[in-house]
């Protein structure tokens, strides 16, 4: 091969990505069904399966493992899938910036903090690209507080945990259910007393309730070495092995670790999270709502 020829064949372009064979594809990728996917975009299975051999013939990759009982994404589908959401949820944006009316104004959110600092580094971002004239007042706080805070007409979206104490079950909007876990510092000993010590939050928290009354069935003694009124300071506790703690699991990052069975720690459950909205409130606050509720299902 001539000198030229190799510098030509390097400068070849890469195929773009078809926009509507990605959605084709993290639709199926999302319910696990090609059947179900189909349904969702409007086509019928077979179309979709044209789709994906065509994006599989372009990447020269297979995207899904097919048996009898499910679709399964392949290791080079899982680094698809990260991409793909990402890929369209820029197209939105993109779009949004000049199809959608300009907003305009203020929306006032409170979250509690566990929530609010997984999901709003993202949200604010993305927010603050499509809708820069919008200004956005962040209130972190307890979900009783919070929601106290909406009535009274200072907040315009509130995030709650569901299941304090006191909280009225018929308030908020189911978006968000996670697996709540044990959490321990990785190679750390705090697990293996026999006394377990345990870092819970504030008294009426959700997650205090589920893990003494996880403890108490199960029979396993314990003492309360740590509370916090926040959950930086349970994973303060945790970092330092001094105590383990019932956390969410998208919230445990190395050196901290998910602690399995052999652990002999009871299981905790599920818990949701709530958004409640003010009656009243601009188009602002529901577009913002809109970015918190898709970055809390597909996190990136």
């Amino acid at each position: 091969m001539t000198e030229a020829s190799s510098t030509s064949s390097l400068q070849t372009p890469l195929p773009l990505l078809d926009s509507d064979l990605v959605r084709t594809f993290v639709a199926i990728a999302e319910t696990g069904s090609f059947t179900r996917a189909a349904r969702q975009v409007f086509r019928t299975p077979g179309a979709l399966s044209m789709q994906i051999k065509r994006l599989e013939e372009t990447l020269g990759k297979a995207l899904f493992v097919r048996d009898a009982r499910q679709v399964r994404l392949t290791p080079e589908g899982e680094v698809l899938l990260s991409f793909g959401r990402r890929l369209l949820k820029l197209n939105e944006e993109a779009v949004a910036q000049f199809l959608a009316p300009s907003l305009e104004g203020q929306v006032r959110f409170g979250t509690p903090d566990d929530v609010g600092t997984r999901v709003l580094p993202a949200v604010l971002a993305q927010f603050g690209r499509s809708h820069p004239a919008v200004q956005v007042d962040v209130i972190v706080g307890s979900s009783r507080d919070l929601l106290a805070r909406l009535d009274a007409g200072e907040l315009d979206i509130v995030l709650l945990t569901a299941g304090n104490d006191g909280q009225d079950p018929s308030r908020g909007e189911r978006v968000h259910t996670e697996e709540l876990v044990w959490a321990g510092r990785k190679g750390g000993i705090a697990q293996q007393r026999s006394v377990l010590p345990v870092a819970l939050a504030r008294h009426g928290c959700c997650w205090r309730t589920k893990a003494v009354d996880a403890l108490d069935s199960a029979g396993r003694d314990y003492r309360v070495a740590y509370n916090s009124e926040n959950c930086a300071g349970q994973v303060a506790a945790v970092m330092a092995d001094l105590a383990v703690a019932p956390l969410p699991r998208n919230m445990v990052k190395a050196p901290l670790c998910i602690l399995d069975e052999t652990a002999g720690l009871p299981a905790l459950g599920d818990y949701q999270v709530l958004m409640e909205k003010r009656d009243g409130r601009g188009p602002a606050s529901d577009a913002l709502a809109g970015y918190v509720i898709e970055q809390l299902r597909h996190p990136h």
